[in-house]
C-alpha cells in the first residue's frame, strides 16, 4: 500500500543552472566561424593593455586616491548628487596628488567614464576594473573601450552649436572612424570633413529633411522634394558648419587615446584601430549569424538568441550593442525585461552583463520594480565583484523564491518537462511542503501556471498531487 500523505521529499540544494546554458532539443549543431584575426600589425593584447594603462594612468591614480580617501563614513565625494566632484574634495585631492583642481576634475571624469570609480549618492567607491587593474589585461582594455565609447563626453562640445548638429556628428563619426581604420594610415582632415558632410546629409535624408531652393519658399501649395538650384552653393556652407564639430570630435578622440592629429591629418592609434576593428567585426558577425539580429528590436533579438549556446548568444549581444548607443540599448533591454515572458527577462540581464559598467545606473534604478528586483540585485552584485557562484546570497529568501518561480515560468513556457523537474532540485527549500508554502506566499503572477506545469511533469504521483493541490489553493485564494 502507498500512503495518501504527500511524501516529504528532500530536495538537493544545487546551484541554479542559467537557463541560457540549457541546450534545447531544437538546437542544431552549427559550424563554428573561425576566430577572426586582427589586421596585420595589430599589437598583442598584452601590449594593447599596456597602452591602455598608460592612457588611463592619471585616471587610475585619482581613482585609487578616492578609494582611500572617500566612501561611506568618510568625506563626501560630490555635492550635487550628479557625480560632480565637490570643490573641497577636488582641492584636497589636488594637494595630496600634486595636481591642480582642474586636472583632478578631468581625471575624475575619465575614471568614471572608464568604470574605475563609481559614485552612489554622495559617496564614491572603486570599480571592479580598478581592483583588477594590475592583473587582468581584459579588464583594462574593457575600461579603455568604455572610455572610447564615451568620447563625446570626454571633451566639452564647442559653444554655440545646435544640439541637433552635435548629435548628427556623434551619429556620423563611426563611419569616419571606420574609414580611418580601413585606410591604415594618415588621412587628410579635409577628406574626413567631406565624408562627415556626406554622412550627415544621409542622416538628414533618412529623416526626410529635404532642402528647398528659394523658389520653393512659397508655402501656399504642396512642395515636391528634389534638388534645388542652390544645392551646390549649400555644400561649402554645410562643410563650414561641420568643420568646428569635426575638429571637436577629433580632439575628443585624441584625448582618449584613439587617434592623433597633426599637419592637417588624422591617424588612428594602435588602440583606436583595434577598437574600431573589434566593433566592425562584431557587426559582421551579426550580419553573418544564423539569427541576424543586428537590425531588430531588443525583444526579437532576445528571442533569436534563446536557442543559442551561451558563447554564441553573447556574440549576438555584443554585435547588437555595437550597432546602438549604450543608452538606447539599455533602455530597450529593460523594456523587454518588463514583459510577461520570463525567458526574455533572464536573457535581457545576460545582455546587460555584456554592456557592463555603462548599464549600472539604469540597472540600479529598477531595483525597486518587483519583477526586476532579483535580476537587478544579482547583476549589481556581480558588477561589484562578487563571484557569480555566490551572488545569489545577496537575495532574501523571498526574493530567491520569486526568482525560482520566474525561472520555472520560463522553463514551463520554453523548455521540456524533464528540465522543469530538474529545476525543482534547485530550490532553496529543503522539502516540497516548505517550497510550496513559500511559493504561495511570494505572490508571483505565474504561480498557478508553474505549479500546474510542474504537477503534470513530475513522475512521482504523490508529489504531483501535492503540487496540484497547492495550485488549486492559490487559484481559489486558499
Amino acid at each position: 500500500m502507498t500512503s495518501r500523505i504527500p511524501r516529504d521529499s528532500r530536495l538537493r540544494l544545487v546551484r541554479p543552472r542559467p537557463l541560457a546554458a540549457a541546450p534545447s532539443a531544437v538546437n542544431q549543431r552549427r559550424q563554428r566561424r573561425p576566430a577572426p584575426r586582427p589586421p596585420e600589425g595589430t599589437p598583442a593584447p598584452a601590449e594593447l593593455a599596456r597602452m591602455a594603462r598608460s592612457v588611463l594612468a592619471a585616471a587610475a591614480r585619482v581613482a585609487r586616491w578616492a578609494d582611500n580617501a572617500l566612501g561611506p563614513g568618510r568625506d563626501a565625494a560630490t555635492d550635487d548628487g550628479k557625480a560632480t566632484l565637490s570643490g573641497a574634495t577636488a582641492e584636497r585631492a589636488a594637494a595630496d596628488l600634486g595636481l591642480t583642481a582642474a586636472q583632478v576634475r578631468a581625471d575624475w571624469d575619465t575614471a568614471r567614464l572608464a568604470g574605475l570609480v563609481e559614485v552612489h549618492g554622495d559617496s564614491a567607491r572603486p570599480g571592479w576594473r580598478l581592483r583588477a587593474w594590475n592583473r587582468d589585461d581584459s579588464a583594462v582594455l574593457r575600461g579603455w573601450v568604455a572610455l572610447f565609447d564615451a568620447w563625446s563626453l570626454a571633451t566639452p562640445e564647442p559653444a554655440g552649436q545646435e544640439p541637433g548638429a552635435v548629435a548628427e556628428v556623434v551619429s556620423a563619426m563611426p563611419q569616419v572612424l571606420s574609414f580611418l581604420q580601413l585606410s591604415a594610415g594618415p588621412v587628410p582632415v579635409d577628406q574626413l570633413l567631406d565624408l562627415l558632410r556626406q554622412r550627415v546629409t544621409e542622416l538628414r535624408t533618412e529623416r526626410c529633411e529635404v532642402s528647398y531652393g528659394p523658389e520653393d519658399a512659397d508655402t501656399s501649395g504642396p512642395r515636391r522634394p528634389g534638388p534645388s538650384a542652390d544645392a551646390d552653393p549649400a555644400e561649402p556652407a554645410r562643410a563650414a558648419e561641420l568643420a568646428p564639430l569635426l575638429d571637436w570630435a577629433l580632439r575628443a578622440l585624441a584625448s582618449v587615446g584613439a587617434l592623433t592629429c597633426g599637419d592637417g591629418q588624422a591617424t588612428l592609434t594602435p588602440l583606436g584601430s583595434w577598437a574600431v576593428w573589434v566593433k566592425l567585426e562584431q557587426i559582421c558577425v551579426a550580419a553573418q549569424s544564423p539569427a541576424g539580429n543586428i537590425e531588430v528590436a531588443a525583444e526579437e533579438m532576445l528571442r533569436g538568441c534563446a536557442q543559442l549556446r551561451p558563447n554564441a548568444a553573447r556574440a549576438e549581444y555584443r554585435a547588437w550593442l555595437a550597432a546602438r548607443t549604450v543608452g538606447s540599448a539599455v533602455a530597450e533591454l529593460l523594456t523587454a525585461a518588463r514583459g510577461e515572458d520570463a525567458l526574455l527577462r533572464g536573457l535581457a540581464f545576460e545582455a546587460l552583463r555584456v554592456v557592463g559598467a555603462p548599464a549600472e545606473p539604469d540597472v540600479r534604478a529598477v531595483v525597486e520594480e518587483p519583477a526586476l528586483r532579483p535580476y537587478a540585485l544579482l547583476w549589481l552584485a556581480e558588477h561589484d565583484g562578487v563571484d557569480p557562484e555566490d551572488a545569489h546570497e545577496v537575495l532574501t529568501r523571498e526574493e530567491a523564491t520569486w526568482l525560482w518561480v520566474d525561472t520555472a515560468a520560463a522553463v514551463a513556457d520554453h523548455g521540456e518537462a524533464p528540465m522543469l523537474v530538474r529545476h525543482l532540485e534547485s530550490a532553496l527549500q529543503p522539502t516540497v511542503p516548505a517550497l510550496l508554502a513559500e511559493v504561495r506566499s511570494v505572490g508571483h503572477p505565474r504561480t498557478v501556471q508553474v505549479l500546474v506545469a510542474l504537477a503534470a511533469a513530475h513522475p512521482d504521483p504523490a508529489l504531483a498531487k501535492a503540487v496540484r493541490r497547492a495550485a488549486f489553493q492559490v487559484h481559489t485564494g486558499g
